[in-house]
């Protein structure tokens, strides 16, 4: 086992190719995200692959269909990881009735050698996810568990390291991975879709996840439209490269139009008096100022931020392509940071668009005032997906917060103002999400 897992990268077991191991070479040699500035020290061969051969996002285990969304996962593991299945299926009842930690502290140490393919430790990865947060979360906010035991922490630890994702509950777990279709031979529609595992909360919880998932499956039509941008920017296509900045603008519009899906399925109580607390890492969290000790793995705490929407590989390709900087006195090395919980396949495709020609100075050069207003229509598109998000979280945190509306006498309540001002990456998270949208907006292009 290594010694940590900040910038840790492997091959995915889909990507084999020239590019993929370049990127992977450039994202491996800093150490850490953050310590890469991605555009400034971007591997140069890597830089003149994405000029001369494109993108291709088959190449990044990104689908056409569902974008960065793990398409058709798992939803069951064979026999031998039935214990893991049992609990993790009832997170819910085993957290609310105070006995997930003593059925986990019974749990048989399983080795993760059976495990078969992509799509087995993505369940694995995500079912051990949800029985962490419910383990540490159990007594609620007044006695987090400080420590996971052997027979959790031991194949959590290990199949993180296969998949080159860190021991916590990510995005990419679960949003990304935690999905199924009611109907197996339906379409993927809001109407007939599920969870796979799930936080009390009952629908709250459902909701966040699945509207969550709609949004990203949104994206998908943009994150093709920047590969299509990108080469057309190589051949100097005009016309490719004005409908391809249309499609990214239409794709930015209608994430925020399906994030408005979160009012009719979310409540802002239930969302901030149980579910919350849940997604809280152990990462410049308060209620865990030592972090995490993995029993039989590390022999320090270690510290990992909760799963958040800055872990959303997507809204970072749209700030690459789009040329946003955000600040390096936080927001950046964040943000850089972030990519660290993202899967190793998803973040070189980030690395990838930051290393090719930068659409804004292209654009400027052409003198296309047609070409510069798609361009600010795709960052105006943004703009206003940050401020309705900012809108959301004012709604289901800012408020509940400040006028106590929760679950009366919820444990899951959090009462310490100090977390209860931070987002689940560990974030100010106010300020920051205002800092990362008057940043996207500096970006226009003025002189048309």
């Amino acid at each position: 086992m290594s010694a940590g897992y900040a910038g840790l990268v492997q091959d995915s077991p889909h990507t084999s190719n020239t590019y993929h191991r370049l990127t992977m070479r450039t994202l491996s040699s800093g150490g850490t995200a953050a310590s890469l500035h991605f555009k400034h020290t971007m591997d140069k061969d890597l830089h003149r692959l994405v000029l001369t051969q494109g993108i291709d996002l088959q190449e990044f285990c990104v689908s056409q269909e569902y974008g960065f969304v793990l398409s058709d996962p798992l939803t069951d593991l064979p026999e031998y990881y039935q214990p893991w299945m049992e609990i993790a299926k009832h997170v819910p009842s085993l957290t609310e009735n105070r006995q997930i930690r003593s059925r986990v502290n019974e749990m048989p140490l399983l080795s993760t050698v059976h495990l078969q393919g992509h799509r087995e430790q993505r369940l694995a990865h995500l079912a051990l996810g949800f029985i962490t947060m419910g383990y540490v979360w159990q007594e609620g906010v007044k006695h987090p568990s400080k420590a996971l035991p052997r027979s959790l922490a031991v194949p959590y630890c290990e199949v993180s390291e296969l998949l080159g994702l860190p021991p916590i509950l990510v995005y990419a777990d679960s949003v990304l991975a935690n999905w199924k279709k009611k109907d197996p031979n339906g379409y993927v529609t809001s109407l007939n879709l599920d969870t796979i595992f799930t936080f009390p909360g009952g629908n709250c919880a459902r909701g966040f996840f699945l509207v969550s998932l709609i949004v990203e499956i949104a994206a998908a039509t943009g994150i093709k439209a920047i590969a299509t941008a990108l080469n057309s920017m190589s051949l100097y296509d005009t016309n490719s490269l004005h409908e391809a900045l249309l499609d990214i603008a239409k794709s930015l519009n209608n994430m925020r139009e399906a994030f408005k899906l979160m009012h009719g399925n979310v409540d802002p109580g239930d969302f901030y008096g149980q579910l919350r607390i849940f997604l809280h890492g152990w990462r410049d969290n308060p209620l865990l100022p030592e972090g995490m000790l993995y029993e039989g793995v590390w022999e320090e705490p270690k510290h990992y931020s909760g799963g958040s929407a800055a872990q959303s590989s997507a809204i970072q390709c749209f700030d690459e392509f789009l040329g946003i900087r955000h600040g390096f006195d936080y927001d950046a090395p964040y943000l850089y940071r972030m990519r660290d919980y993202m899967p190793p396949a998803h973040r070189a495709l980030i690395q990838a668009i930051a290393a090719g020609p930068s659409a804004r100075h292209h654009i400027i050069a052409t003198g296309s005032a047609e070409l510069c207003h798609a361009y600010n229509n795709c960052v105006t598109a943004l703009v206003e997906l940050r401020n309705y998000h900012i809108n959301t979280v004012v709604k289901y945190i800012t408020i509940p917060a400040n006028k106590g509306k929760v679950t009366s006498g919820c444990i899951f309540q959090i009462h310490s103002s100090a977390v209860a001002e931070r987002g689940t990456g560990g974030t100010d998270l106010m300020c920051f999400l205002k800092s990362v949208r008057d940043t996207t907006r500096r970006v226009l292009i003025n002189d048309i």
